[in-house]
């Protein structure tokens, strides 16, 4: 594997909550952070400069709480510190084998993780640390896809990864209709109109404004995000313009 060369320079990987989930109902898996964490590791050996974003659907999720009654803000603040309890987490799974690691918040909470600065965040980049960025955008109503997309663009990242439970994009849910279409590549206009369900409306429509190429591979695949990241044309569905 350490005998290819990565497509990419720069990568920001987005984790959805669940995934950390592993076999469980709630929660943290530990082995299924160490298989994460292992994954990045095999980029990280490439000399690619990885950012994270993770979300928190596995301990709460805001807009869920607010369908049953809770106001939207609060609800979402208790989300974005779930996201900072995954991004711990994950952190300390990075550097158990030896990745470094810093956690940077979009909330402040000065003993826990530092605050976000772009300045600060690419020199960590720029110094082989991996960048996790917790706590969303900082503000409700506003997901961690969205998120994940912002911090991309910011840190100019080459390549958004969006790491699922399914081996792509397809017309229709995989695991329910059994004729779903897979698409390889798409446009993100077509994303929009098909209204197909990979990330929120508002994350595709920043994507496609400013470029930026976004990968939906399966995250359970054993070397997928190393095959994304050095150009492999069979993983995933690829977006872009």
């Amino acid at each position: 594997m350490t005998s290819a060369k990565p497509a990419f320079k720069r990568v920001l990987l987005k984790l959805s909550g669940e995934a950390l989930m592993g076999d469980q109902n709630f929660g943290i898996s530990p082995d299924m952070m160490k298989y994460v964490a292992e994954e990045v590791k095999s980029i990280h050996e490439l000399g690619v400069e990885v950012a994270i974003v993770v979300g928190g659907g596995n301990i709460f999720r805001g807009i869920a709480a607010s369908s049953y009654g809770m106001d939207r803000a609060p609800a979402d603040h208790m989300g974005m510190l779930a996201t900072v309890i995954n991004s711990i987490a994950l952190s300390g799974a990075l550097e158990k084998i030896g990745i470094p690691t810093r956690v940077q918040s979009a909330i402040s909470m000065h003993e826990v993780a530092e605050p976000f600065i772009l300045r600060r965040a690419v020199r960590h980049l720029e110094k082989g640390r991996a960048v996790i960025f917790a706590a969303g955008t900082g503000s409700p109503y506003f997901t961690t896809d969205t998120a994940a997309v912002l911090r991309a663009q910011e840190i100019h990242a080459e390549l958004l990864m969006k790491a699922t439970k399914v081996d792509g994009i397809y017309d229709k849910d995989p695991e329910k209709e059994k004729d779903a279409t897979f698409f390889p590549r798409i446009k993100y206009m077509e994303v929009l109109e098909k209204q197909l369900n990979v990330m929120d409306m508002t994350a595709i429509s920043l994507a496609m404004d400013n470029n930026l190429p976004l990968s939906v591979f399966n995250l359970s695949g054993k070397g997928n995000i190393f095959k994304v990241v050095t150009g492999a044309k069979d993983i995933g569905t690829l977006i872009d313009n």
